[in-house]
Order: structure tokens, then sequence, then C-alpha cells
């Protein structure tokens, strides 16, 4: 007899399409799939010398919860440098970069993240602005949105930066009246300049880096992933650390695609679907049709307030489409970046073209979806295009009163219908939720918190923006597990509690949909499972 694995008894089971887990308190997992459901009892009588069996006291398993949106690789790199994503105002910044500032070795760079840039107010987003703490130093500081970045006069210079420069993507040295650069940059075509001239870590305190913070996302209850990037050598790290068993989060990747590629280019990026492993695989391509309205870089159909976001990020649009369309006939889906309601409606069409030209399930998706009028909504459903959507981004970066940057360029119309995550599911969309980290903080429970109550995780005080948009707990779960595994093509062995499927669970102290919203980032996480593998497991047990 081949014994189980693992069993967990003592269970609440909480499968998010019911499948009759509820009638159940234990389970037994072999070679990474859920072989059988029952009591107490008849499940612990099947366990081996060998079975790991863990008493769960009560505490509640749905399914594995999956990151819908989540850069692992170079999150772990950037969040490496001072955490500034709980500054609110410019006081908050200097204080946080002159602590750091004080332990800089002479000639070092100081390197930080998660800067907003609602601090600045009403003044431009500039390096003069943390004058005199940045005066003489290097300096990096990436805005929120990652799609952009503050460099120092002293990094500026090592960089051999002295005015503007032209991109054949979008993306800009943003410069005074006079052409001096004011420190910001906007797009990775412009920061790369400025980052190649910085210090690199070693491939080692890298590699560490990332299975850290993969043990770490496990302990928050992660199971899977759906990484957009294969930057730089990641899909060799996730590969080293796979065989080495130190890959605590399932991977989906998805490479990038940037403007200018020709049929070459498509070519090895369908031929890198191929590649994988165990707990990681490459399957579908990660593209941009535009910026962050932030940033002003976003494509909406009439200007911001600045007269700004009025361009796509492939300088012919057209080109993207081809690429789709060559992408679909190879059956390899595709994650679109799009933020405006342009990029949105262009990525859509694009959509339909490819599905016209050469019909099939290969299931494409739109990321971020910020702000899209209803007859865009609707066009999810018909198309068979996932909505994926962050949450958390709308309760962090805009406030309910539009006095954020975000709402601002935007205007009251536009802002009014942020983060449309509520309309799209009662349109039939397929909604998956994730957190874009390390845009935003990675913990599930803050993402399904986010998607119900959508306040300001700082101040749960505060009044939630657009809370007609909310999801109801059950809906928040279910776009976490059952839409994640849909939009990966994996329903049939993923986001569920039943035998057969994957034995990747996530348990909790108390139930997840049931508690309160504004309650759900503090509920302890007592289990996580990967394939029957415990990556996380609480003292009390």
């Amino acid at each position: 007899m081949h014994h189980p694995d693992l069993i967990l008894l003592n269970a609440r089971f909480l499968d998010p399409v019911g499948g009759g887990a509820g009638a159940h308190s234990a389970l037994a997992s072999t070679d990474g799939v859920i072989t059988a459901l029952g009591d107490d009892r008849e499940i612990r009588a099947l366990a081996g010398p060998g079975t790991v069996v863990i008493d769960l006291k009560g505490a509640v398993v749905t399914p594995g919860l999956v990151d819908g949106h989540t850069h692992p690789a170079s999150g772990a790199e950037l969040t490496a440098g001072v955490d500034l994503s709980r500054c609110v105002s410019l006081d908050d910044v200097r204080a946080e970069l002159g602590r750091a500032k004080e332990s800089l070795a002479d000639g070092a760079w100081l390197h930080a993240w998660g800067l907003d840039p609602n601090v600045f107010g009403e003044q431009a987003v500039a390096a003069a602005a943390l004058a005199p703490v940045l005066d003489g130093i290097p300096a990096l500081l990436q805005l929120f949105d990652a799609h952009s970045m503050l460099a120092s006069p002293r990094a500026l210079e090592l960089a051999g930066i002295d005015g503007p420069r032209t991109f054949d993507q979008a993306a800009e040295i943003v410069c005074d009246s006079a052409g001096r650069p004011t420190g910001l940059l906007l797009e990775d075509a412009a920061c790369e300049l400025v980052e190649r001239a910085a210090p690199r870590p070693t491939r080692a305190e890298r590699r560490e880096r990332l299975a850290r913070t993969l043990r770490e996302m496990a302990a928050s209850g992660l199971t899977g992933g759906h990484a957009m990037d294969a930057n730089g050598d990641s899909l060799e790290l996730y590969e080293e650390l796979d065989a080495a068993g130190e890959l605590a989060v399932r991977l989906r990747v998805a490479p990038w695609c940037q403007p200018g590629a020709d049929a070459d280019a498509v070519s090895r990026l369908v031929q890198l679907q191929e590649r994988g492993g165990q707990l990681w695989s490459v399957d579908g391509v990660k593209l941009f049709m535009d910026g962050t309205i932030d940033n002003g870089t976003a494509w909406l159909e009439r200007p911001d307030c600045h007269g700004e976001s009025t361009h796509a990020f492939w300088p012919d649009p057209a080109a993207y489409t081809e690429v789709i369309a060559a992408l679909h006939r190879a059956g390899v889906p595709t994650a679109t970046h799009a933020i405006g309601d342009a990029a949105v409606r262009h990525a859509l069409d694009s959509v339909a073209k490819a599905r016209a030209g050469a019909p099939g399930d290969v299931r494409h998706r739109v990321e971020h979806i910020e702000t899209v009028p209803d007859d865009t909504v609707r066009r999810f459903a018909e198309l068979g295009v996932i909505a994926s959507m962050q949450p958390t981004h709308c309760c962090d970066f805009t406030r309910a009163d539009h006095s954020d940057n975000w709402s601002r360029r935007l205007g009251e119309e536009r802002a009014g219908r942020a983060w449309r995550c509520r309309d799209l599911w009662d349109a039939g969309a397929s909604v998956v939720l994730g957190s874009d980290w390390p845009i935003a903080p990675y913990p599930p429970l803050e993402v399904l918190a986010g998607a119900r109550h959508r306040r300001p995780s700082r101040d749960l005080t505060q009044p939630p923006h657009g809370l007609e948009q909310a999801l109801t707990g059950t809906e928040a779960l279910r776009a976490m597990t059952v839409n994640a595994a849909y939009a990966a093509g994996e329903e049939r062995t993923a986001g569920r509690i039943a035998v057969g499927f994957r034995a990747d669970l996530t348990a909790f102290a108390v139930d997840p949909v049931a508690a309160p919203a504004t309650e759900l980032p503090d509920v302890p996480v007592q289990l996580t499972v990967l394939g029957g593998r415990v990556t996380h497991r609480a003292a009390s047990l």
C-alpha cells in the first residue's frame, strides 16, 4: 500500500466552489495530489510510517492562495533598499533617507523604494525637494509604481546624464525649462541609464534574497504567483532553487515582449514556453500598452489634467496588434499591462482581431485596468479576456475625495470609475486578484481585504474609494484560487479542495471569508502546503 505523504486532521475546509469539502475534517495527499477527504478517524488510518500528520486544531483550510500579478526576482532585488512605502509626507521621506545616509559608506549608493508621489503634494516630483539630505551622495529612489525613479544630482553625474535624451520607446528624462534634469526618470529606458552606473549585488546575494523572499511569501499564505517578468537571470535562479528544493512558491512566468520585437524575437518567446521545472514554468508573454497615470505615461482617450497620457507605450500600436496575433496563433497566452482606457480598449481590440483570425482557447489577460468606461467592461466577458486587478493600489494610492495625484490627473468622471472589480465581475469577466509586488505588499490577506473594504491600509478609518466596486469575501477568495487556476489553464488540477487536485493549501486561524475585511490582514496563517510539502507551519501547530 502506498501511504500518503501528508495528512491534515481537525480542519475546516473552505472550497470556493463547494465540492463537498466542507463536510470533511481531514485530508490526505500523496505525491503532491489530494488523494482522500473524510473524517479524522478514516483519514488517520491511512497513515504510514513516513506520513507527516498535522492536527490543525480547527484551522480553516482554503485552496492555496495565488498572487495573480507579482515580480518575485526583480522585487527581491529592488526592496533591498530603504522602504519608503509608509511615508506620507516629505518630512517622513527626509527622515528615512537621513537615517540611512548616516550608515552609508563613503562612495556607496543609497537605494530606496516605494516612494509615493502624493508626498510632494502640488509641487513637482523632483530631487530638489529632498535636498539637502541627498546632496553629494548617489541615490536612486524608486517611486511606488516601479515605472519611475528619482535620481540624486550625484547619481545623474555618475551616469553621465546632463540633459534630455531620445528613446525608442515611451520614456523620458524630465528636465526643467533650462534643460537641466530634475532627477525624475520615467519608464525603464530612462531609469536603466542610471541603474547601470550603480553597483550591482553579487549573484549569490540575489539568489539568497530571492529564496528568502519566496519563503516569506509562503509564510504569508501564498502557494503560487503569476510572475510578470523573466528579466536578467531570473529563470536560471528559479531553476536552481527548484532543483535544490528551495522554491517555496509555485511560479508561472511571463517574459516581456518589448516594442520593436521582430518575428525572430517573437519566435524566441514562443520557444521559451518550453522551459520549466517541477514548481515553475514559462507560460505566457507580458506586454506593455502604456505606463502609469501618476507619471502621465498612461494611454488615455482624453488627456489628463496636464495634457499628458496621450500616447501608447508601443510607438506603433498596430505592431503590438500583430504580435498579439502571432502569439495567439502559436497558442501562447498574453498578459498586457493596460492602465488607461485607450490602452485597455486597444488590447481588447487586438485580442478580438487575433481570435477572429485564429479561433482557439488561448487565455489572454489584461493587467491593472485602472479606469475604463462601461462599453469596455462588458467586452472582457464577450472576448473571454481575464481581468487581472490589484485592489490594494486603489486602497493605498488613491483617496475617496479624489485629492490624490492619480485622481487629480484624471478628473472626477474618470476617477469615479476606479478599479471596477464589481462591475467586471457582474459583467461575467473572470477576475483575478494580485498585488503587483513590490508595488504593493504581497501578503494575500491584504489583497483579499482591500478588494472588500477599498480603504487606505495606513488608516482604515478613512472612507473607501468606490465601495460599490467591492467584492464579497467569497468572490475575493475565488479570485485568488479558482480564477487564478483558470487563468493558468489549470482549472481541472488546481484552485479547489477536491480529490485529484493539487495539494496546494493555506490554513488560517479563522475563516478568511467571514472575518471582517478590516481585520483580515491580521489573521494568523497557520500552515502553507505546496504540492503536499509544508512550506510554513505556525509554532502553535
